[in-house]
């Protein structure tokens, strides 16, 4: 697999316009199974090709029952100055339901050791509204987090996936399906609490402190090119072509083998550019550049838009400060919907 992947950038080297790399982002399955000394391989073979900005981030998704003294010790001498860890939550029942190999003392003694090792810039995943928690519960994850002076945290609400263990629990009635009312709760208080503790609620799912805003997913969030490496992996040029790798390794390293690109893309049309920028930017705080958007579409597609669009504003559901749509933030927790009201189908 490491081979394959090595292949696939050298074939893939001059898909991106600028060979200055400002992030680099080792995740999408659990990288944290390979050795330091495999990272770092594979580090070295992406510096054959691409050069690395003087404050490159780069990222390294990790199980906390990974980051082990040993691991750690290893990651320390590499390149990789940001972790972003499967936390999820720091109570055994959420983990159970959740099918996390961690538990709950795992969770916070890794946190605690990759510190140790002298990484600052972590990132951990907390997940809100399971049927195991409830608001007190959730207060008291959170504010383990901040005791733990974790400066950045992603969370999202549990959602229940078709043909998983936990779909098939509540069909059987063995645990009660997640309430929208309950995790909404949760969120607003995840927003309130944390900012009055010093973080900054740049996009729906993320918070960070000042200086810790994530390098890799702010790129995707600002449209702008990035190439994924590896089984599953997806691509984007910018502007409208869009890839991703096939899924099975077996076949990803067969045809890599035989120096054959394991891809498929799509050309997105006008509208498919549409509906993603207005997605996309009405998750951050930065909002849908209404200049940018003028300037990339054509008047049938903006005639569209601003129709969609006055009800909400007169509503306060959207608002525009400084030519940039935005939905205010008391309204994010339903953000993906009013994002899809706006979509031309």
């Amino acid at each position: 697999m490491l081979a394959a992947m090595k292949k696939e950038i050298f074939l893939r080297k001059d898909e991106l316009q600028n060979k200055n790399l400002q992030s680099l982002y080792f995740g999408g399955g659990t990288p944290s199974i390979l050795s330091s000394d495999e990272i770092k391989s594979l580090i070295d073979e992406v510096l054959k090709y691409f050069t690395f900005d003087h404050d490159i981030e780069i990222t390294l998704e990790a199980n906390p029952d990974d980051l082990d003294k040993t691991f750690l010790k290893g990651l320390a001498d590499s390149p990789i100055n940001r972790l972003s860890i499967g936390t999820q939550s720091f109570f055994e029942a959420d983990l159970k339901l959740m099918n996390r190999a961690h538990t709950a003392s795992e969770a916070e003694d890794s946190i605690k050791r990759a510190q140790d090792f002298g990484f600052e810039n972590l990132s951990i995943d907390l997940i809100y509204g399971s049927p195991t928690s409830n608001l007190e519960i959730w207060k008291e994850n959170l504010n383990k987090t901040i005791a733990l002076q974790v400066p950045h945290i992603s969370s999202y609400a549990l959602t229940v996936e078709p043909k998983t263990a936990l779909e098939n629990w509540i069909s059987k009635g063995k645990i009660k399906s997640p309430k929208e009312e309950e995790q909404n709760r949760e969120f607003c208080y995840l927003s309130d609490l944390l900012k009055d503790n010093g973080f900054e609620h740049y996009e729906v799912s993320n918070f960070a402190k000042p200086g810790f805003y994530s390098k890799h997913n702010s790129s995707y969030w600002k449209y702008k090119e990035y190439l994924g490496i590896g089984p599953s992996a997806h691509s984007y040029n910018g502007f409208d072509v869009r890839s991703w790798n096939i899924a099975n390794n077996q076949q990803y390293i067969k045809k890599l083998n035989s120096n054959i690109l394991a891809k498929e893309e799509e050309i997105l049309s006008l509208k498919d550019q549409f509906n993603e920028m207005i997605m996309i930017g009405l998750r951050t705080i930065w909002g849908v550049d209404l200049n940018r958007l003028k300037e990339k579409f054509n008047g049938e597609i903006i005639e569209h838009f601003q129709k969609e669009i006055q009800s909400k504003i007169n509503g306060e559901i959207l608002i525009i400060e400084n030519n940039h749509l935005k939905i205010p933030e008391k309204h994010w927790f339903m953000a993906d919907g009013i994002a899809s009201d706006l979509f031309i189908i």
